[in-house]
């Protein structure tokens, strides 16, 4: 069935097997400059893609397969007309093609790869000779996965009639029109940023090309029957989720990863020791403490003890012992931090189950831009990575906010804007005790936080996400016993609520500033 194959790969991985295996199948070997080199090496007869083409390759290698002679051969239907054709014109018809790219994603990842080191880094004969086998599958396989060599030998050997011929010839065009717009979308994606950096390039383009490759396939989605992958976009510079190192425990469920996801973006906003306690995408403990880590997490933990149970953990700082003993009592799915001491790894360990994540120093990424999935879509927005600017607030109301006040309003802000809309939060000492999420009414979110706060609620503050359309917003506040509001204004009845704290000698706080999560 294969007379003749092309070889020509950067990622030379298994490669000498696969050709010495088709040699010995009768096969006759065409490769290019470096794989040639490599196979003769190993003792595999190749014949030289230049004494193919009769011209030698030019261009430091530039130019070396883009000639009629090797993609006649590649694109010839079986057809008598198109044998007789290239017969005529003395080219012979290839049977299989073997090729995998330069490797772009890894240059551009070194952190010292220059731009005109990565542009040298495309690769041009090898997508076009990819393509051109992969458009004619039912007559050339097209190999780009070198874990597919020892399947296309045993198929080879054994069931060389077979319909599994037919089949997977399909499969592998699927997968090199894959792997070459694979390749195409990180170039785009390289050099969108490359424009970004030296000029106001608009983002938001007639296409948009978003490349991803799998990181594991999951055991199933928010539901046991959803099916469900993670796949991570390359080369994202950063700590997140998707860059972040798993050190122990039981495999990562698909609502581990989102509700991890949220931990670290919400543990990433602040600067003093935190700990963030994420239950169902949304935070129901968080705390700073200037005295520890441990103590951080004993307030998180105090803001919602019942809540807590089964969340997901995230700390800015470096797990150690004492947080680890506060922890270990508690039935937890997953802890997210920069990394775990050796004390903390011997305590929390023991727990088989336990999810411990590394994610480093918990450095923004450079992956500015969210995508969200619409049925038969995608939305594309920038992130809400904007933090507060103390300087840019104003106090709108008579009392005048007091430093303690304001230091919990800014916290307060900065986890309201990660809770789901409608989304109130109530904090004290920098400790949430309340949360009010998802709620269709604005009022309801405003209830529920406070419920949640009880008797803690009085001396604390209330932050918003958008802004107070009514005055029972702060009617309710005021009856829980809330000092200061903090909210971003812009209602046409601001005057309504500004006036009803004057009359509870409330202090509010605009920010000018909308934090909508859906």
């Amino acid at each position: 069935m294969i007379k003749r194959a092309l070889i020509s790969v950067w990622n030379k991985e298994g490669i000498a097997e696969f050709a010495k295996d088709l040699s010995n199948m009768g096969v006759e070997i065409v490769s290019t400059g470096g794989t040639a080199n490599y196979l003769k090496e190993k003792g595999i007869p190749v014949t030289y893609i230049s004494d193919v083409t009769g011209f030698p390759e030019i261009l430091d290698g530039r130019v070396k397969t883009l000639h009629p002679n090797i993609h006649a051969g590649i694109l010839a239907l079986r057809t008598n007309e198109h044998l007789e054709e290239i017969k005529s014109l003395n080219i012979k018809p290839f049977d299989l093609i073997a090729v995998n790219l330069y490797p772009f994603k890894e240059v551009i990842s070194k952190p010292d790869a220059s731009f005109e080191e990565a542009i040298e880094n495309i690769d041009i004969g090898g997508p076009a000779m990819i393509r051109a086998a992969a458009k004619n599958f039912k007559n050339v396989f097209i190999v780009v996965n070198p874990k597919r060599y020892s399947e296309i030998i045993e198929l080879l050997k054994t069931e060389e009639n077979d319909c599994n011929i037919e089949k997977l010839r399909f499969e592998l065009a699927y997968e090199a029109f894959t792997h070459v717009a694979f390749y195409d979308s990180i170039i785009s994606s390289y050099l969108l940023e490359k424009l970004k950096e030296s000029s106001n390039f608009e983002e938001f383009n007639e296409y948009h090309v978003i490349g991803a490759e799998l990181v594991k396939k999951l055991r199933y989605g928010e539901n046991p029957h959803q099916r469900a992958a993670f796949y991570k976009k390359p080369n994202v510079k950063g700590d997140c989720i998707a860059n972040a190192k798993q050190i122990h425990g039981k495999e990562l469920s698909y609502n581990n990863i989102l509700d991890a996801d949220a931990a670290i973006e919400l543990a990433r906003e602040f600067y003093e020791p935190t700990a963030v306690i994420i239950k169902h995408n949304n935070p129901c403990g968080c705390a700073s403490s200037e005295k520890s880590l441990a103590d951080a997490y004993q307030k998180a933990f105090e803001g919602d003890p019942v809540s807590a149970f089964g969340g997901i953990v995230a700390f800015n700082r470096v797990v150690d012992a004492d947080v680890a003993e506060k922890m270990k009592e508690l039935f937890l799915e997953v802890i997210v931090a920069p990394d775990f001491d050796e004390s903390a790894l011997e305590i929390l360990t023991q727990k088989t189950n336990l999810r411990l994540i590394k994610t480093g120093s918990m450095e923004k990424t450079d992956d500015l831009m969210e995508v969200r999935a619409v049925n038969g879509g995608l939305l594309l927005q920038e992130r809400n990575t904007q933090l507060l600017n103390e300087k840019e607030l104003w106090t709108v109301t008579e009392r005048k906010v007091t430093s303690h006040e304001l230091e919990d309003l800014i916290f307060a802000m900065k986890i309201v804007k990660h809770v789901k809309s409608n989304a109130i939060v109530v904090v004290k000492d920098k400790q949430l005790i309340g949360v009010g999420a998802g709620q269709t009414s604005r009022i309801e979110a405003v209830e529920i936080a406070l419920k949640k706060a009880g008797e803690k609620a009085r001396g604390a503050v209330l932050a918003s996400d958008a802004f107070f359309p009514f005055r029972d917003n702060v009617d309710r506040a005021y009856s829980a016993g809330i000092r200061a509001i903090i909210q971003p204004g812009g209602s046409v009845r601001d005057k309504e609520s500004i006036e009803a704290c004057n009359e509870y000698h409330i202090a509010m706080v605009f920010t000018g500033m909308r934090h909508f999560k859906h």
